[in-house]
């Protein structure tokens, strides 16, 4: 069964972040959809993901490509904002024009638009928010098809 886009990309931005060899002395492959209930700090949790269509379909039997906005959160609990602040750069470099490869979908573009670190509600954790803009679209099930 092929994945949603949503799903697709998820999984692809996860494996990347997990591998990334900037980001493993800081998190050692601490990137999740759901963080477990007692998490090592830091780590990077892949929050809200939304999507819509581009409008970008060409024809009525072309699938259309979607544009996803995605939001990491770097957890960190470490005195002060740096560790947070070191954590969401590398995820950032780690993502920013990217190319990982996502399953049944073809991911046009990858680029962060937006970092924020700040202290939270509690003053125990600093959180690091990382925006990406992603476009997605669907893989020509046709043998020997490319995406447009």
């Amino acid at each position: 069964m092929p994945l949603d886009p949503e799903r697709a990309l998820s999984a692809a931005l996860l494996a990347r972040l997990r591998a990334d060899p900037g980001l493993a002395p800081l998190i050692a492959g601490r990137a999740y959809d759901e963080p477990p209930p007692d998490p090592v700090y830091p780590y990077l949790h892949l929050g809200r993901v939304q999507s819509r269509a581009t409008g970008g379909a060409s024809g009525p039997d072309e699938a259309e490509p979607l544009e996803h906005v995605v939001t990491l959160t770097a957890v960190s609990r470490f005195g002060g904002a740096e560790e947070a602040k070191a954590v969401a750069a590398a995820a950032r470099a780690c993502l920013h024009d990217a190319e990982p490869p996502l399953a049944d979908h073809a991911l046009v573009s990858l680029r962060c638009t937006y970092v924020d670190v700040f202290r939270a509600a509690d003053w125990r954790s600093t959180y690091g928010v990382v925006r990406l803009r992603a476009v997605t679209e669907p893989l020509d099930p046709s043998p020997g098809a490319r995406p447009a």
